[in-house]
């Protein structure tokens, strides 16, 4: 027996139509935000201003950056998490996503724009939703996603107008169906009594070597552009970075998984079984694969596995926001919640560092790139109870 539930929700119809969503949702014409001014002197390799440029999904353009941990809220400012708020019940996502809202999602805390003063512009081109094909130059089966170019391609404006030092990549996620690996997961909980670990786990072994191959070429077609464009591959660095869990251990977890409650409060509505495979068998393995990847490919490796222990949705260490206990990057959550009242934002946020998630990533990507650009990378993980500058490095293992 699975768990004893003392309350069945009266109508979980509306839970199903909101997964659904979030699997449509979860899975670039050069207007990348910048942090400084972009600068019109004659550049490339050696000259004009510097550039630190992200590539790939929404674990590094900025999904969810408009939230500043979770709160049961619904009106005004959601306590003080939604920056998005304007006044009374208006808000703006612009605010904190620009010309990307409702799409690519490319957000003002995003992990390249938080890592602080790596060069003199941060230029981010991933978008939310992207797969390694929308990486490739189009002249290799690149697709173009959301009306822009692929990814490569708009790279290579980059990198014809800045000096590139630094290419943070996060992609493949999407290829393996995270999306539906998070509803089908929930389905289990909500609707089928039943765990999701088994299939899931067999569907991601029967894709994984093809994304990894895919993962693999998305490096070949940056490292293609940018000899195209006269970089040496030592001029650059190119870091490959492994995805986060958003959801805690079920030891770890502070709501029982008996009830209702970490769907109804806690917007977490996974089985312990299930949140223990996720996060100790799904996401090591991909990082181990992405890892791989990067020593093939002679690139650095940024291990995030860890980056949000104990700061996950539900995540005992971790707390929601309220009156009593403000939004702050020490105390609240990283990770945004699937917000089953159906009345805070766009689903598609949803299982995604939220801005404080945003700030440690982006502290990661400033301590790996004060690193020598050698070795077999290094794992980024959290110092409890404080807030992204309490990040550090260990050996990748």
């Amino acid at each position: 027996m699975i768990g004893s539930r003392t309350a069945r929700r009266k109508n979980p119809t509306s839970r199903v139509r909101r997964l659904t969503a979030v699997a449509a949702a979860l899975p670039l014409a050069f207007t990348a935000l910048l942090t400084a001014g972009a600068g019109t002197a004659a550049a490339g390799p050696g000259n004009g201003p510097t550039a630190v440029v992200s590539l790939g999904d929404s674990y590094i353009s900025g999904e969810a950056g408009r939230w500043k941990g979770n709160s049961l809220t619904d009106s005004g400012n959601r306590t003080g998490t939604d920056r998005a708020w304007l006044s009374g019940s208006t808000y703006d996502p612009a605010k904190v996503y620009g010309t990307t809202a409702g799409g690519c999602h490319r957000s003002d805390s995003a992990e390249v724009r938080s890592a602080g003063p790596l060069a003199d512009v941060a230029v981010n081109l991933a978008c939310s939703g992207a797969t390694t094909d929308n990486v490739f130059r189009a002249s290799n089966g690149g697709v173009a996603y959301k009306g822009e170019a692929p990814q490569a391609d708009q790279l290579a404006a980059v990198a014809a107008s800045h000096d590139v030092k630094l290419i943070a990549l996060s992609v493949g996620g999407n290829d393996l169906g995270f999306a539906d690996i998070i509803k089908n997961c929930a389905y289990d909980f909500i609707i089928w009594n039943s765990y999701c670990y088994d299939d899931q786990q067999y569907g991601v072994d029967q894709k994984i070597d093809g994304v990894m191959a895919k993962v693999g070429k998305s490096v070949d077609e940056i490292r293609a552009v940018m000899r195209t464009a006269g970089y040496a591959d030592s001029s650059y660095r190119i870091v490959l970075q492994s995805y986060p869990s958003p959801i805690p251990r079920g030891a770890e977890n502070r709501y029982t998984q008996s009830d209702w409650s970490r769907l109804d409060t806690g917007g977490c509505p996974f089985w312990n079984r299930d949140s223990d495979w996720a996060r100790d068998s799904l996401v090591p393995q991909i990082a181990n694969r992405l890892k791989g990847v990067a020593a093939a490919k002679g690139v650095q490796f940024m291990d995030l596995r860890d980056m949000m222990q104990g700061r996950e949705v539900c995540a005992k260490a971790s707390s929601q926001v309220t009156t009593a206990k403000p939004a702050s990057a020490k105390t609240s959550e990283w990770a945004r919640w699937i917000d089953s009242s159906e009345t805070q934002g766009l689903i598609q946020e949803s299982m995604h560092p939220n801005h404080f998630g945003q700030l440690a990533a982006g502290r990661c990507l400033a301590l790996v790139a004060a690193q020598p650009a050698t070795g077999s990378g290094f794992s980024c993980k959290n110092t409890a109870g404080a807030d992204q500058t309490g990040m550090f490095l260990t050996p990748a293992s």
